[in-house]
């Protein structure tokens, strides 16, 4: 049986290989800004691929702290103001409110009868 919410997980999946690519196609100022969302894109798509196979609610809360870590990394690592701020930021956010949508979906949402 299929999840619904399986959509979601390949997209966190896709935020998380930009992510983890970024460093080789953009050329950041600060070696700990390539390095921050290097290792945070790799545990996304880890968790994100994990998710699609065998689902635990635990991997969308890893993302969605994980996304949190992305948008606050830029002031705790000290490189605000340069281009990875901003790849930071607007990927902690695409994971952030995917992850949040998933665990949404998961607890709030009841499934409608099928009509026939």
């Amino acid at each position: 049986m299929r999840r619904r919410e399986l959509i979601l997980d390949v997209y966190i999946l896709a935020v998380g290989l930009l992510l983890a690519l970024s460093p080789l196609l953009i050329a950041y100022v600060h070696r700990v800004t390539s390095e921050d969302i290097w290792i945070t894109g790799v545990i996304v798509v880890i968790t994100s691929a994990a998710a699609t196979f065998a689902f635990f609610e635990w991997e969308e809360w890893i993302n969605l702290a994980l996304g949190i870590w992305l948008i606050v990394s830029p002031w705790v690592l000290g490189f605000a103001h340069t281009k990875g701020m901003h790849i930071s930021i607007g990927g902690g956010i695409l994971i952030t409110y995917l992850a949040a949508l998933e665990l949404w979906l998961i607890h709030y949402d009841t499934p409608r009868p099928m009509p026939r």
